[in-house]
């Protein structure tokens, strides 16, 4: 087996050889003028209901769906700055060719798509902090890369309340860096806020959520809530990571397959459909889910070559090995908004 085939598995969806997103450089000529985002231009946005994105691909098995779009959703992606030759750069230029791509055709195709089928689409480009960020010694420095990050957050966000949201339901929703963001979108405006009434629901997927985070925003306690949180971190059971073992007990998650947050076992056989590395397959029974300790836990997923896939770390499956059933959350949740 060739290396970049060892390295697709060992990543799962986002990455893979360099060149598969290399072949789509050609698609971002746009150039900041001033290293800043421009959000009026459609160029910095990732996905944007005014253009065609990948996020509004729909995995072949699912084209006879029918569609919705009286919701939004603001979807902040997760960290694809990862190039370790450039891990002296704090964070991600906003016009760079091939991140851009990267980003589009790996995390908006596979975790943004996810929401096509009852939302306009939203997620802002922004100058997002290298992965080292999370690990460095150095915590002044990647604060500093954070609010870099943050503030084109903010000020993309704002944008689309002046310009786009016309008093819509709007869903928040972020993966990783993204959730981790997603979480100070939503304290700045949402708690305590007119803006809370419009919240359809949040996913903050792939960060912890601490017990004591928010004020006001509850975690849904089941499918049937409204104005609240679901998060989950997805892991192989009986694998802790060290740097988990010292929340003990201060975090809270939810079961994308029962939407609840307590710790009873969901068997695979509620798992309606997950879309990994080949988007237009859809695998069902993939894995089934326990919530212990704020993590989520899972036995080894199934799907077609899967035994090759040895992490137990599924942190970048988060969203795809729930796919379908987040799908059936979003539009069950989004029903129920309008009947409150």
């Amino acid at each position: 087996m060739t290396r970049c085939l060892q390295f697709l598995f060992a990543l799962l969806i986002f990455s893979g050889c360099a060149n598969k997103y290399a072949r789509y450089k050609s698609l971002y000529t746009f150039r900041s003028v001033d290293g800043e985002p421009q959000y009026q231009q459609l160029d910095y946005w990732a996905a944007h209901p005014w253009k065609w994105d990948p996020s509004d691909s729909i995995p072949a098995p699912l084209r006879n769906q029918q569609r919705d779009s009286l919701v939004d959703v603001f979807f902040l992606y997760p960290t694809t700055f990862t190039n370790a030759k450039l891990n002296n750069t704090s964070n991600a230029a906003i016009d760079d060719a091939f991140l851009n791509a990267k980003t589009d055709y790996s995390t908006i195709l596979y975790q943004a798509s996810v929401f096509n089928q009852q939302c306009r689409v939203f997620s802002p480009r922004y100058r997002q902090a290298h992965i080292k960020n999370f690990f460095s010694a150095d915590k002044e420095k990647a604060a500093n890369a954070f609010e870099i990050a943050y503030a084109d957050i903010k000020a993309a966000f704002e944008f689309y309340l002046q310009h786009w949201n016309s008093g819509r339901p709007i869903i928040i929703a972020g993966h990783s860096q993204g959730a981790f963001l997603a979480e100070r979108l939503l304290k700045e405006y949402f708690e305590g806020k007119p803006l809370m009434n419009k919240l359809v629901v949040t996913y903050i997927v792939g960060w912890p959520v601490s017990k004591n985070y928010f004020t006001t925003l509850e975690m849904c306690r089941d499918s049937l809530q409204t104005g609240c949180a679901c998060s989950w971190r997805t892991f192989r059971k009986g694998y802790i990571p060290s740097y988990l073992k010292k929340e003990k007990g201060t975090v809270v998650a939810t079961n994308p397959l029962t939407w609840t947050t307590g710790n009873e076992y969901a068997s695979r056989k509620l798992n309606k459909g997950s879309v990994l590395v080949k988007f237009n397959t859809l695998y069902t029974k993939t894995t089934d889910g326990q919530i212990e300790d704020g993590i989520l836990f899972v036995n080894k997923p199934k799907f077609t070559w899967g035994f090759l896939y040895r992490s137990k770390n599924y942190h970048i499956g988060d969203i795809n090995l729930f796919y379908v059933n987040m799908q059936e959350d979003i539009k069950r949740r989004i029903g129920l908004f309008w009947k409150r």
